[in-house]
């Protein structure tokens, strides 16, 4: 099928959740929305997704519906598989940090309703206020007044990277869980979300799945079709990413394993790791944190680089011999970005964070040098298909024939998988998708994806990250204390020049101190709506 050079703007996508435990719902077309994307839960836990046409008769809606019905097997399954609910006697603290710039009010309040309908039994939100100086009008205030649970830190230096460093610094708990300000998380997030870090006390990090919150603008829905899940592909399956040996241990955690229940799904190169998680929905044990030396100041949003710290940490988790769990469990709702402008200059900054990215990583340890030339084969293979059938307009029919999750489909091939651009997945994609068109497979207004322009300025955004990474480098330098090779990025209460002091009263406010951080130092109610 020949594709249109440019797709029609596509019209809004209605976002729903369908738990398959219950009778199919009656969805039906109205004068906004003619699709819907449509997540399938089994008790409320993520299964699998279905992309597809609603008609102004439910009856044939419904049986559009009924391919999800062949997930439910595995879905009952996994169910009767999975050990009982943990005790929150048994559940780690948990400190969860949010960098802001209270760019958009509306989005905080939504997250920090949110929050407060969290179930878990020792968390706290600490809410680090980046921004440099402070409006006389300042709305933080009065939005964490009255909320329990909430703190507000004030980290002036400017960069995601350096607000998430002051968060550790403050944090009281032993699980240090990361999310961005535009989100909407479901009330059992954080019991997804750290349970396996008592399954498996192996465990260092845990990512989980990130769902569109709305899908009511072209560039939102064209972000989903061409980043779903922030990687390329979502995965409805728990999974380990275990680092190989390689080269006598001098490049162990270069390659990774990737099980699911114990079993080799796939093995992909460490630069890939973005097909598993984001920053939008990431966490870590404090131990984790303290062996990478906390988040690049050099990178991320707020800095030239632009981008890549999240993907930098979980990285370096990987490549220090730490393991990382996928838990699609532990569910966030993103509002990507509404207007194309954003949305461009989103993509062109994730293109120009990944190569600064992997700037940073050699400069922090040379061997990366050699663990990207061993995979550099596979990742420019796997970067030209991927760019070839992006530039192409997408990929995938309008409507799924198959959901996302569905069994029985293709597996992910056991060959290994190579990085793909901006942390998207390797080769093929990530396990668990099985074989069903995922975000770049997902569907497109009149067999359209999205407009050729965004991979463009992605690709745009390549050669410019290893230059501004050492820009940002040099003004993080200028602005951070750096830390020796054996110590953490951000102080610890105790050390020397730092006083201990109790933390502020929930809604309160605290100053992080400013010598946080060493940029290249080489050392259930758900908030979508269901029917």
């Amino acid at each position: 099928m020949t594709r249109a050079p440019h797709p029609a703007d596509p019209a809004p996508r209605r976002v729903v959740l369908v738990d398959l435990s219950r009778p199919l719902p009656d969805l039906v077309a109205d004068d906004r929305h003619a699709t819907a994307l449509v997540v399938a839960t089994w008790h409320g836990r993520p299964v699998g997704s279905l992309e597809l046409a609603l008609d102004a008769d439910p009856e044939a809606t419904r049986a559009r519906l009924a391919p999800l019905l062949a997930l439910v097997p595995a879905a009952r399954a996994v169910e009767e598989a999975r050990p009982p609910r943990l005790g929150d006697d048994r559940l780690p603290s948990v400190t969860v940090v949010v960098s802001t710039i209270v760019a958009r009010r509306e989005d905080l309040e939504l997250m920090l309703d949110g929050f407060a309908r969290v179930d878990h039994p020792d968390v706290e939100f600490l809410i680090v206020d980046n921004r440099p100086v402070l409006p006389a009008d300042d709305v933080l205030p009065g939005l964490v007044a009255g909320r329990d649970r909430v703190r507000v830190v004030h980290e002036p230096r400017r960069g995601i990277s350096a607000g998430r460093n002051a968060g550790v610094a403050e944090a009281r708990g032993e699980i240090v869980v990361f999310t961005d300000d535009d989100v909407r998380v479901e009330p059992d997030w954080l019991r997804e979300l750290t349970r396996p870090y008592v399954d498996d006390p192996s465990i260092d990090a845990v990512t989980g799945l990130i769902l569109p919150a709305e899908l009511d603008t072209p560039a939102q829905i064209w972000f989903e079709r061409y980043y779903g899940g922030f990687s390329g592909e979502r995965t409805w399956q728990p999974l380990v990413l275990t680092p190989e040996r390689a080269a006598g241990g001098l490049l162990t955690g270069a390659r990774v394993r990737v099980e699911a229940d114990g079993e080799l799904v796939r093995r992909f190169a460490v630069y890939g790791v973005g097909a598993f998680g984001a920053g939008a929905n990431m966490s870590f044990r404090r131990s984790a944190l303290r062996r990478i030396s906390g988040f690049d100041l050099a990178l991320g949003t707020g800095t030239p680089a632009r981008g890549g710290e999240d993907l930098a940490a979980l990285v370096g988790v990987l490549w220090t011999g730490g393991r990382i769990a996928y838990e699609p469990g532990a569910v966030v709702h993103h509002r990507h970005r509404r207007g194309t402008d954003e949305l461009l200059h989103q993509l062109r900054g994730n293109g120009l964070g990944f190569t600064a990215m992997l700037t940073g990583l050699v400069l922090r340890d040379p061997r990366h040098l050699l663990g990207l030339a061993w995979q550099a084969p596979l990742a420019v293979r796997s970067m030209a298909v991927q760019s070839v059938r992006r530039i192409g307009g997408g990929a995938g029919p309008v409507i799924e024939d198959a959901p996302a999750g569905a069994p029985g489909a293709a597996r992910a091939d056991l060959a290994d998988g190579a990085a793909g651009a901006a942390g998207a997945a390797g080769a093929d994609g990530p396990a668990g998708a099985d074989g069903a068109a995922g975000a770049d497979g997902a569907a497109g207004d009149a067999g359209h994806g999205y407009p050729r322009s965004l991979v463009l300025a992605e690709l745009r955004g390549y050669p410019s990250g290893p230059r501004a990474y050492l820009v940002s480098r040099r003004a993080a330098r200028r602005s951070s204390w750096v830390a020796p090779v054996d110590e953490p990025s951000w102080p610890v209460r105790g050390r020397a020049g730092r006083a201990d002091r109790p933390g502020p009263a929930a809604g309160g406010t605290a100053t992080a101190p400013a010598t946080v951080g060493g940029a290249g130092d080489p050392a259930r109610d758900s908030l979508v709506p269901r029917p």
